[in-house]
């Protein structure tokens, strides 16, 4: 297996090699930007993004082997955050059913034409009832139990940061300023050149993030598992408000400092570029400035449309005919679509290695009728709030792609 290191000089040349056919393909036809290849380039192309597809899942699992190996040798496994979720339901107690719900449930019932007698044998009854629904007692309607939830996005950027747990007011850890390598080849008796390096502590505040729902007793009481379903739709708040502030926090308490808003984050502006030029030279800064190696491209799925719809002279799509399924990576780089982020702008960065979230306490459920006149006035106040932050290690890991 190969190693990280060698994973990420192959990657990284593949990628120079495939920027490179585009920048030579590349021609502006009627002010708009297209690509110059055959039949045969296009399919290079396509085979040259599948083999960096195949690496960048290659480099993942070399990373977490060694991620594994640093953990066991230390003896010390990071505790795991269990996924925010709502609770099983449970299973209904069997019924005793009345002599009218044994006869609506019968077959001779259920397979009733209308104007016709029907003639139901109820077994373990002595009894055989003859029923016309000519009388014009029309059978009941009932709602079923679906429920057809409000359309809101999909949590997906606290999937891309490792996650850990905390007991403490703050997470607090030391960050290297300085790092002056002077070591040069020394003559004998030579003196040795002075390096030098130093260290600041930082520190992230914890968090919270919170919500309540009143609901009325009656509300609670007359329908069976209305708490558990808003229990769900409450911890589906939280996320998406967490999420939020993992790339828009302004660091203003209570704010968390978001990932687009935090002091040292590089940025890369379009201007004339197209939006895969853009992306490029922005995980090229985070490379050479950052030093690390981009994990994630976090878009909106507007900005997307750019890419997806980019097409050869002939009218070719580059990204794949509209008749294959699924997202194909940016230059070998997994991307994520999300309304999350504005339209406008992208988000390029090493996610797994140069941020963390830290959570002192996951979703918490209250249920309480002392919140204002709510005791006098049968209502019930349903809260729930959690604890966390986000601390980024190192800025220069991650870049902005603006005015796309």
């Amino acid at each position: 297996m190969k190693t990280v290191r060698e994973l990420t000089a192959e990657i990284n040349a593949k990628r120079a090699a495939l920027a490179e056919i585009f920048e030579k393909a590349k021609q502006v036809v009627d002010g708009e930007i297209r690509y110059n290849l055959d039949e045969k380039g296009l399919e290079d192309v396509r085979a040259r993004n599948a083999e960096l597809e195949a690496l960048a899942k290659e480099l993942e699992n070399a990373r977490m082997v060694e991620r594994l190996a640093r953990e066991v040798a230390e003896k010390s496994l990071p505790g795991q955050q269990l996924p925010l979720g709502g609770q099983r339901g449970q299973e209904r107690p069997m019924e005793h059913k009345s002599l009218g719900e044994m006869f609506v449930a019968s077959r001779a019932y259920q397979e009733r034409v209308r104007g016709k007698d029907v003639l139901v044998d109820l077994p373990d009854v002595d009894v055989k009832t003859l029923m016309a629904t000519s009388a014009g007692w029309e059978p009941e309607t009932r709602r079923t139990g679906i429920l057809a939830e409000y359309a809101v996005r999909r949590p997906m950027v606290a999937d891309l940061i490792p996650q850990a747990q905390t007991d403490q007011a703050a997470v607090v850890y030391m960050e290297e300023v300085t790092f002056a390598n002077n070591a040069a080849p020394t003559a004998e008796a030579g003196p040795y050149p002075e390096s030098a390096l130093e260290y600041t502590e930082r520190s992230e505040a914890i968090r919270k993030i919170t919500a309540f729902l009143p609901v009325t007793d009656e509300q609670l009481e007359d329908v069976p598992g209305i708490q558990a379903i808003i229990n769900n739709r409450l911890v589906l708040m939280l996320e998406l408000a967490e999420e939020n502030q993992l790339l828009n926090g302004n660091g203003t308490a209570p704010n968390l400092t978001g990932l687009l808003n935090k002091a040292g984050v590089q940025s890369q502006a379009k201007g004339t570029d197209t939006v895969l030029d853009a992306v490029y030279k922005a995980m090229d800064l985070v490379r050479v400035n950052g030093f690390a190696e981009p994990t994630a491209v976090i878009m909106h799925p507007s900005d997307f449309e750019e890419i997806r719809l980019a097409k050869t002279v002939d009218g070719i799509y580059i990204w794949g005919s509209p008749s294959e399924a699924g997202l194909a990576p940016i230059w070998g780089v997994p991307l994520v679509l999300t309304t999350a982020i504005s339209a406008g702008t992208a988000l390029v960065g090493d996610f797994q290695l140069h941020a963390g979230i830290w959570r002192k306490r996951g979703a918490t459920i209250k249920v309480s009728d002392s919140h204002s006149d709510y005791f006098v006035s049968g209502k019930q106040a349903i809260r729930i709030d959690e604890r966390m932050t986000l601390t980024i290690y190192r800025p220069a890991a991650f870049c902005k792609v603006t005015g796309i």
